[in-house]
């Protein structure tokens, strides 16, 4: 076991870089960046809207002036910090970097003039010596150091914007996953056992609505039926949006409900987790009721009947552990699901949860935001794996790890 972990650990961190840099280098080259907002901003208004320094600006601040590997570097570990160390000599803010031929650059002093040095290689290299005085150190993302919102909270910690919303989305994933987990595994046992019976058949269907429907229309359809037309009839409603209301307001049968109160929290945190749980109860009871029946036309669940064992014994002693262990490569991803939140679900019902903060901070090209909950996201994701791997030998003793 102690082996299989310890290479278990080393494949997971060389999967997390190259993951890190595939997500980093598509995020940094993706269309509609702050310099392409910039660029047609200038280009709609004319070509003094946008001024030259304004461009500078925002390349220093998103570093963009910087080669992508260095960027790249910057973020991940935290290096290089500077001083940059040119010619012998160390410079933290009199370096002039300039072009004197094509496809030459020459290093100054921006004091005496001096040349410094020269390279031959194209004057696109001149960002890779650009000044990095008056810029935020980094430890790095592998070392907690997340860095700084650009766009949604700007220059405040994105783990501090993190632990603002992560109670939310814990606290909505956890509550629908367990609800879907106590409900699907015995539905999907109980549609097993009675095949083509009635139950089965009507549990067919709502699974199969459940798979078909995107959450985003159930989770409309709940606004508009439970909230909208619920309230127009002067029936008892619902709280269409938010975690927490900004004023009172009146439900029948429950009367005044104060903004803020446990009572107004736990009603508008209903729906989000009732379209959560639905779309998990659909596609986790068809996966246990698939696996069972498997399980239950094997000869040891024959041997077992034949021999007198009792139908509650067989089913889930013998049946239910075996058809549970491809379930759990199923609930592999649980531990990255709630720590990301639901994306649409979050944005249909403006929950302030983690995946709204991931949708808002593409959006906005909040590129940091992004990275940070894309990387926590997928070290999540794989420490999961290594979890479930590790719970197939508690599920079947005859599984071994090595």
């Amino acid at each position: 076991m102690t082996t299989f972990l310890i290479r278990r650990v080393v494949q997971i961190f060389i999967v997390v870089i190259l993951s890190a840099m595939v997500a980093y280098t598509l995020l940094n080259v993706a269309p509609g960046g702050p310099i392409d907002q910039l660029l047609a901003e200038r280009q709609n208004a004319g070509p003094n809207a946008i001024r030259e320094e304004d461009i500078v600006r925002i390349k220093e601040r998103f570093e963009l002036d910087l080669y992508l590997p260095v960027r790249f570097s910057r973020w991940l570990i935290g290096h290089p910090r500077g001083p940059l160390t040119i010619g012998g000599q160390t410079f933290w803010a009199n370096l002039q970097v300039g072009c004197a031929i094509p496809g030459q650059v020459v290093l100054r002093d921006a004091q005496t003039g001096q040349i410094i040095d020269t390279i031959e290689e194209g004057c696109q290299r001149a960002v890779l010596l650009a000044d990095l005085e008056g810029r935020r150190t980094s430890n790095g993302i592998l070392f907690g150091d997340f860095g700084l919102s650009q766009q949604i909270s700007r220059d405040q910690p994105i783990s501090d914007l993190i632990m603002s919303r992560l109670p939310y989305t814990l606290w909505l994933m956890a509550v629908s996953i367990l609800l879907a987990i106590l409900i699907a595994i015995p539905i999907g046992v109980y549609s097993a056992v009675r095949q083509y019976s009635r139950f089965d058949y009507t549990m067919t269907t709502v699974t199969f609505i459940g798979i078909s429907l995107p959450s985003f229309v159930f989770g409309i359809f709940m606004i508009l039926g439970f909230s909208v037309l619920a309230q127009r009839a002067g029936w008892f409603y619902l709280p269409s949006g938010n975690a927490v209301g900004t004023r009172d307001y009146i439900i029948p049968l429950l009367g005044e409900v104060e903004a803020g109160s446990l009572l107004d929290r736990g009603l508008r945190f209903i729906m989000p987790c009732t379209v959560l749980t639905f779309i998990n109860i659909a596609q986790w009871s068809r996966f246990v009721r698939a696996s069972m029946l498997e399980v239950l036309s094997l000869d040891y669940v024959r041997t077992a009947r034949a021999k007198g064992v009792r139908e509650n014994v067989v089913i889930l002693k013998h049946a239910l552990r075996n058809s549970l262990i491809p379930f759990i490569t199923l609930l592999a991803g649980v531990l990255a699901t709630i720590f990301g939140g639901a994306i649409i679900t979050e944005s249909v019902f403006n929950w302030p949860g983690l995946g709204r903060l991931l949708l808002d901070a593409i959006g906005r090209n909040d590129y940091n935001v992004a990275m940070a909950l894309l990387f926590i996201s997928t070290v999540l994701l794989l420490v999961g794996y290594l979890i479930s791997d590790i719970l197939y030998t508690i599920v079947d003793p005859r599984i071994r790890v090595s």
